[in-house]
């Protein structure tokens, strides 16, 4: 029981996988970007739906940082470092 109300405390988690997708929102109109992270090996997800602006800056994101993080509360990405360059 303890273990199960400090798991639901844990507030900011790790981005341990990221599924993009995008889908068509009419014939011939935009489309809509959807992504998904995994967090913690599947102990939460949380999904984005982010403009296709933003998803661009999301996946340079994870492809430049080492570890990412979520803040569940506060909805922000937090790149553990990131390389410049």
């Amino acid at each position: 029981m303890a273990e199960q109300r400090t798991e639901g405390q844990i507030r900011v988690r790790q981005v341990t996988n990221v599924q993009y997708s995008w889908s068509e929102e009419g014939r011939g109109g935009h489309g809509a970007f959807t992504v998904q992270l995994v967090l913690d090996n599947g102990a939460e997800e949380y999904v984005l739906q982010p403009t296709a602006e933003d998803a661009k800056v999301h996946l340079e994101l994870f492809e430049s940082a080492g570890t990412v993080y979520f803040d569940l509360d506060r909805k922000v990405l937090i790149p553990g470092s990131v390389s410049l360059g």
